[in-house]
């Protein structure tokens, strides 16, 4: 890691965390320095310079929205990470947390200011605090969801995203220890796992249909297992919605395809098994406001992106041998609690969302300090879970970390999120990606995977699973 790195808190749980130090006064490089107003005697925050805004913007948050939000382009992403982007986005937070030691600084941009917290302390608060406050129906991301899914739970606040969470949280078992289909689903899996393993060859596009087909029946039932023309009515928004930050709205085309999306879910909502996410959202009673039907459009954007997961998850099993192996050595091979850790760490290195971007809704302090109403506020988890300062080995694949007590609350490890903002379907879909490894893995092992990852050294930032191809043999 280049430059000092802060200071520790000696009381503080965060190995390199700038807890304990006189945050408001220090430090502010070449931006707004903070400290006392003249007029309120109130501390004012860190602002950065237009270079460091502009740096920002170029290395990290322009490559995101390249790479694509909603639906990834895979051309780009394979670019980016051949140039070295991630190199960038690093190097970029790091100077920005030396130069303001740790403290939240502001960086304007396109759609208002936004405060980035680089500290651990700083993001277990964001975490702590009600989506009420710190609302996740930030601009950008309302413009994006606005395409997919204008009736899902991100996209509303107040109230009615009240009402529509407490719907997601009951139809994906948030708080249930496993979901009560969960042998329902397990049996879909398995269906649909054994075309999987009929060649020694595992490419990713086999590997995402069958995720496609796995979803599709969780969701809506066996009715919607071949209906490829709803999945690329859902691709084409999805691809859509990449261009929803620089649009006013979405097109009328976008509207006309949602809509036939949505007709189509509703063709099978009658029909859908109580066993299934639709299935049960039409059994519960809501107001209609909330939509049952169309928060079926994020079930579903989520567990396709499950295959995804699946692919990186075996091709850093197939780098690195002796985690595969350590998965046999229980009574009922594979060991689905290994695995499972196997599958968090995949996400810790290679987040879905590497950004956590949510909007102030009433003007609040942070460190003491007062920031208005409307700020964005952005937590880059995915640099803070591979930053070594923070957290040990953090580049590389080390399944172990989850077994400590209490990793999965961990602020510095939040693939799914922490607090009110937690993603609702976080344990559902943990268990479809770790039922299909083992599945893949019950008779098979791994030989060997495309591209080539050394377990010796840090893994790459980025890791495109368009290209992933694995091979199987039989155990």
């Amino acid at each position: 890691m280049s430059g000092p790195v802060p200071a520790a808190d000696p009381g503080s749980p965060y190995p390199g965390s700038s807890i304990g130090a006189p945050d408001p006064s220090r430090g502010a490089g070449s931006g707004e320095p903070a400290g006392p107003s003249p007029r309120s005697g109130a501390a004012r925050p860190h602002r950065a310079g237009r270079g460091e805004s502009l740096r920002f913007a170029v290395t990290h948050t322009l490559p995101a929205f390249a790479r694509g939000v909603s639906a990834p382009r895979p051309a780009v992403g394979s670019l980016l990470g051949a140039v070295g982007q991630p190199r960038w986005s690093a190097a970029t937070l790091r100077s920005l947390r030396d130069r303001y030691g740790g403290a939240p600084v502001l960086l304007g941009g396109a759609s208002g200011d936004t405060l980035v917290l680089l500290d651990p302390a700083d993001v277990e608060d964001f975490f702590a605090r009600p989506v009420r406050e710190l609302a996740l129906d930030a601009v950008d991301k309302t413009k994006i969801f606005s395409v997919l899914e204008p009736t899902g739970v991100i996209c509303a606040h107040g109230d009615l995203r009240e009402a529509r969470r407490a719907l997601n949280d009951r139809v994906l078992g948030h708080h249930e220890e496993t979901h009560p289909s969960c042998e329902t689903f397990r049996t879909v899996i398995a269906e649909e796992c054994v075309r999987l393993t009929t060649g020694p060859t595992l490419p990713y596009a086999r590997l995402e249909r069958a995720a496609q087909r796995i979803s599709r029946r969780i969701v809506l039932g066996d009715q919607a297992a071949g209906d490829e023309e709803l999945a690329r009515w859902l691709l084409t928004l999805r691809q859509e919605g990449n261009w929803g930050a620089v649009r006013r709205g979405p097109t009328p085309a976008n509207r006309r395809l949602y809509q036939a999306a949505t007709d189509r879910l509703h063709v099978y909502a009658p029909h859908a098994p109580g066993t299934t996410l639709l299935g049960q959202a039409m059994k519960t009673a809501c107001d209609p406001d909330v939509d049952a039907v169309g928060q079926a459009h994020h079930w579903l954007l989520a567990l396709d992106a499950i295959g995804l997961i699946v692919a990186r998850t075996l091709l850093l099993l197939a780098a690195h041998p002796a985690e595969q192996t350590a998965l046999y050595n229980a009574p009922h091979a594979p060991d689905t609690g290994r695995l499972r850790a196997c599958v968090l760490e995949t996400l810790r290195l290679y987040p879905l969302v590497n950004d956590l971007l949510r909007i102030l809704r009433a003007d609040t302090t942070w460190r003491g300090v007062p920031y208005k109403a409307g700020t964005h506020v952005l937590v880059p988890i995915g640099f803070l879970q591979r930053d070594s300062s923070l957290v040990p080995g953090g580049s590389l694949f080390a399944p172990g970390r989850w077994h400590t007590e209490g990793a999965e609350h961990d602020p510095r490890m939040a693939p799914f999120g922490h607090g009110e903002g937690r993603c609702p379907g976080d344990r559902l879909g943990l268990m479809v990606a770790t039922e299909i490894c083992a599945q893949l893995l019950r008779a098979h092992h791994l030989t060997k995977g495309s591209p080539r990852l050394d377990p010796h050294r840090s893994l790459p930032g980025a890791l495109n699973a368009s290209g992933i191809r694995l091979t199987l043999a039989r155990s």
